[in-house]
Order: structure tokens, then C-alpha cells, then sequence
């Protein structure tokens, strides 16, 4: 049996930082994080970015290159002994470009007292999922 997380209101801090992102308010995005956070992007192609400074890096490269840009979170689920999933929605359009991409991609979060310590990205929403319920079982 899964244990409940310690991390209060993980679900409402998802939502303030999707709404940070759009926004684009770094501080914000990043204050969710552990000092020494690790955000790994592999499964989609960008590395492992770790500690809030590198982290604000990537949120400000990779958001801040769109001139219109909404994300939506399709689900966000607290899966217990403090793993999160989140599955997002993004849709923009490129500095320079009239045409708007889509993104559909998910995020595994490890919190601790309320901040993400490890934030792993997937575009294979399915893996994410069967990922997350893993962790949530061998930490419970």
C-alpha cells in the first residue's frame, strides 16, 4: 500500500507553477525546487539540468522562445509517498514563425517538504505514468 505524501498541496503548487510558467515568471518556476533540484529532460532531448539557477535556464530557454504560448494540465495526480505526475498540454508559436507547434508531454516529480527534488520530463505519457506508480510503490 502506498503511503501519503508528506508534501502538502502538491497538486495546487502544480497548478500555480504551470500558471508561473505561462507567465513566464522564472522566480516563481523555480522557487518549487530544492536548491540542488535536478530536472532531467533526457527522455525529450535536452539533459539533466541541476540546481534552481540551471533549471531557471532551461524554463527561460525553452519557454522564452515562443511568442504566444499556453500550456494546460490535462491531469495532475498525487500518487503518494511524495511522487507527483503531471501531464501537460503545450501549444506555441515560434520566435519568427505564424505557425503553432504542440507539445503533449508528462512530468514525474520526487517531493520532499514541499519542493521537487528530481523532476524527470516524458513525451511518452504512458511510460510516465507506469514510471511514477512504480516509484510511488518502492517508496511506499
Amino acid at each position: 500500500m502506498t503511503e501519503k505524501s508528506t508534501t502538502p498541496d502538491m497538486l495546487a503548487t502544480t497548478r500555480r507553477s504551470n500558471e508561473a510558467i505561462i507567465r513566464r515568471d522564472f522566480d516563481a518556476v523555480i522557487a518549487i525546487f530544492w536548491p540542488n533540484a535536478a530536472l532531467d529532460t533526457s527522455p525529450v532531448g535536452m539533459g539533466v539540468f541541476e540546481g534552481r539557477e540551471a533549471i531557471r535556464g532551461f524554463y527561460e530557454d525553452w519557454f522564452g522562445s515562443y511568442e504566444d504560448f499556453e500550456q494546460v494540465i490535462e491531469e495532475a495526480r498525487d500518487l503518494g509517498s511524495d511522487v507527483g505526475l503531471a501531464v501537460y498540454l503545450q501549444r506555441g508559436r515560434p520566435a519568427g514563425s505564424s505557425r503553432f507547434v504542440e507539445l503533449r508531454y508528462a512530468a514525474v516529480g520526487i517531493w520532499r517538504d514541499g519542493l521537487i527534488e528530481r523532476l524527470k520530463l516524458y513525451t511518452d505519457v504512458d511510460e510516465a505514468r507506469a514510471t511514477a506508480e512504480r516509484l510511488a510503490g518502492e517508496r511506499g
